[in-house]
């Protein structure tokens, strides 16, 4: 039977016609594989959606423009792939502390350095959260498959409109590119989040000012509000300061707003963890082959289950925790050398069993199987 409203879309394209259903309205980005047919999908797209597009001189122009945008209001979002990522990082630091929102897309590829262009990684999970200097608050999202890239693009915006902050969605070479059937939930039903808007007057009005949360409302340039943006450290006026009660306060507010609301941002999938004594943690495309493990393992009675992280930063270290009164060893399968591994080790106080590659090549279920029976003699 024929599915309503269903469409073959690679995750590449479902991130981009989910940026237009968020309400993304810019995108300002560089050519670079294996992100391009965002940027591809979006030229066609954006103007027919009384849109811009932009392809920038490089990846540092291209976080300075969607910063820019957002300030004169506009819902605004580039993506790219690991050298391109690094380029941005002190972009991103400065959308942290000026309090940006604005989404950067991440199509993990091998690296470090051009690495490998054409082949997935994940070793980018720890950069997501760390990259750009200093005490930052960020969000990380990373989806498995087609379907969830599509809700999780939507979800990036409404966290960074909510909370006022860059989102980055982290996919990968292996989820950007396959093809799957998804039906596309109708547009009434899915929920938009736009930013908090002041209400006081353009003289009354101090851009940093917070009422009755640490979120303070914003104004966008061009529509009669003047007021300073820096990144250095600033006032409730946005103009800098050295006064150190000020400074300490700045920062701990912009960290606290994430902090605080973790428990609302946290995402997350259980499968078969009721009566597991081992667990699976598996994100991204890594988590598709665990999941393929996990109902081999439990067909033949191994009392395994799988803990899917759909939000990577802030971590879910106080889930882990629970899970672990009940699970005694954690395999954690990543194309990486163990970045999200020692999380779960660090939140669990168990035994963790690293799945690792960094050959360019897919963690398969059957590598997982194995170390599952492994554990379970």
């Amino acid at each position: 039977m024929r599915e309503k409203n269903a469409e073959l879309m690679t995750g590449n394209e479902a991130c981009a016609e989910a940026a237009i259903v968020a309400g993304m309205r810019f995108f300002a980005g560089y050519p670079i594989t294996p992100s391009s047919e965002i940027a591809e999908v979006l030229a066609g797209r954006l103007p027919r959606e009384g849109g811009v597009f932009i392809q920038m001189e490089d990846e540092i122009g291209s976080m300075a423009a969607i910063i820019g945008a957002s300030l004169a209001g506009v819902k605004s979002m580039t993506a790219t792939s690991g050298p391109g990522f690094s380029l941005m990082q002190e972009n991103i630091g400065y959308a942290s502390m000026a309090e940006v929102p604005c989404v950067v897309v991440n199509v993990q590829r091998g690296g470090p350095s051009t690495g490998l262009p054409t082949l997935p990684s994940q070793a980018d999970v720890m950069q997501a959260r760390w990259g750009t200097h200093g005490d930052h608050p960020v969000i990380v999202v990373a989806p498995s498959t087609v379907r969830e890239t599509y809700d999780w693009t939507i979800k990036a915006f409404n966290y960074a409109e909510q909370y006022r902050v860059p989102v980055i969605l982290l996919l990968d070479e292996i989820v950007a590119h396959i093809s799957e059937k998804i039906a596309l939930p109708p547009r009434e039903e899915i929920e938009i989040i736009e930013r908090q808007r002041t209400t006081e007057p353009p003289e009354k009005y101090l851009p940093y000012r917070c009422y009755e949360s640490d979120i303070p409302p914003t104004a966008d340039f061009g529509s009669g509000y003047r007021f300073n943006v820096t990144g250095l450290s600033h006032d409730e006026s946005g103009f800098p300061t050295n006064n150190p009660m000020k400074i300490d306060a700045l920062y701990r507010r912009l960290n606290r707003k994430i902090e605080q609301h973790r428990n609302e941002i946290i995402a997350y999938k259980k499968n078969f963890l009721d009566q597991a004594d081992f667990c699976i943690v598996a994100y991204g495309s890594s988590a598709r082959s665990a999941r393929r493990a996990l109902q081999e393992a439990r067909s033949q009675g191994v009392k395994v289950g799988l803990f899917q992280p759909y939000v990577l930063w802030p971590f879910p270290y106080e889930v882990l925790e629970n899970i672990a009164q009940q699970c005694t060893h954690f395999i954690v399968p990543e194309m990486n050398l163990g970045q999200i591994a020692h999380e779960v080790a660090c939140a669990t106080k168990r035994r963790v069993i690293k799945i690792n590659r960094v050959d360019g090549g897919l963690i398969t279920p059957s590598e997982i199987f194995e170390r599952i029976k492994n554990v379970s003699v």
